[in-house]
């Protein structure tokens, strides 16, 4: 969004693979040369994003000392995993590794303390003006199981920002290239974008993970698809295979995160407006009707970024090979899969939830009338 971005990351190596894959521009060593060059580039009016290898603990607590108040801040340390995913601002590096295998229940008071500290710098530069939110990683909950009683005080990214797009069925939409052929996917972008040509974020966004994201692994894209948009995209992509303009099948998935496919009361389902942030029934009616509908793979997990216990998360993906009985079962899952979370976002009585669900013939009470 030609912005700058200032991201602390505590072991060195994550920073390098970053610039590696292009998803990261630069990296420093200092935090107050990383804060100097993330305020120049600002002023210059350049999109940069700078790694500093750092404590994030340590660099809020120097935005704080001078006085300098981010446009944005969230969190993504994993502090869903306090033990094996949170390093503890007050322990090196050396320290921490050691800790953790020797005295694991000392480690973990630790990395409690540390996400209080954590967190409560980010309610104070929140107050300070800072546009603040939780980015899913549960860390809001362990500093207030930890005592931080305006923990909450700033609002997860799925209410502030996202339950709008669920709503209307949006969400990740993603896919590999099984032919492992970079090619392959400079043909599927094409054809996206020849399919949704008014959607002009969509076409930003191909450009830029064109440029800045190298592909690990097999070839893949991912972008945000709504209702009746997925089907149409799968649809498309099986005809791709049929004709031979790509090499092999195409796989299709989604995140975790989506519309109709999760529980995670501190995340996806945070603060619904029915109250029914905990239902645990919507993630298994997914997963029941993917495996109805014909989909090569479903999966229910719990965790999905917030911990154990915390979320029960369905995934799904299914295979475009070029074939009409795969023709049918992209109709049947890539309609129901984001339909589920139309239909569950209505029935939490969100307007425009009502109004796709009617327009897409999701709508219970029209289809039995």
């Amino acid at each position: 969004n030609e912005g700058v971005a200032l991201v602390a990351e505590v072991e060195e190596w994550r920073v390098d693979k970053r610039i590696q894959t292009r998803y990261l521009d630069e990296k420093e060593s200092d935090i107050d040369a990383a804060i100097d060059r993330a305020l120049e580039a600002k002023a210059a009016g350049k999109a940069v994003s700078i790694g500093v290898v750092c404590n994030a603990v340590h660099l809020l607590e120097r935005l704080v000392e001078r006085h300098i108040v981010p446009d944005t801040l969230t969190d993504q340390t994993s502090a869903h995993d306090p033990l094996i995913g949170y390093w503890p601002h007050q322990l090196s590096m050396e320290q921490a590794g050691a800790l953790r295998k020797t005295a694991p229940e000392q480690y973990l008071e630790y990395a409690f303390d540390s996400m209080y500290r954590h967190v409560e710098l980010m309610v104070q530069l929140q107050q300070l003006g800072a546009t603040t939110f939780d980015y899913g990683n549960n860390i809001r909950a362990r500093a207030k199981e930890r005592g931080l009683e305006n923990a909450f005080a700033f609002p997860g990214f799925v209410p502030a920002y996202i339950r709008p797009l669920f709503c209307e069925g949006k969400g990740p939409f993603r896919w590999a290239a099984l032919s492992g052929d970079p090619e392959d996917i400079v043909v599927t972008d094409k054809l996206i974008a020849e399919l949704f040509p008014e959607n002009a974020s969509l076409h930003r966004w191909l450009k830029l993970a064109n440029e800045k994201i190298a592909f690990q692994g097999l070839p893949a894209r991912i972008c945000w698809l709504g209702q009746g948009e997925r089907e149409k995209a799968g649809l498309a992509f099986n005809d791709l295979v049929r004709s031979g303009k790509v090499k092999a099948p195409i796989v299709i998935g989604r995140d975790h995160l989506d519309t109709g496919s999760v529980a995670s009361p501190n995340r996806e389902t945070e603060a619904m407006l029915d109250g029914s942030d905990a239902v645990a029934d919507w993630p298994i009616l997914n997963a029941l009707v993917n495996t109805a509908g014909g989909a090569s793979w479903v999966s229910l997990h719990h965790g999905g970024g917030v911990g154990m216990g915390y979320s029960i998360h369905a995934g799904m993906v299914i295979v475009a090979d070029g074939t009409q009985d795969a023709e049918e079962r992209l109709k049947r899952v890539l309609r129901n899969d984001p339909g589920m979370g139309v239909i569950r976002h209505a029935d939490a009585g969100y307007q425009t939830a009502k109004e796709v669900s009617r327009e897409n013939g999701l709508d219970f009470t029209n289809r039995i009338a």
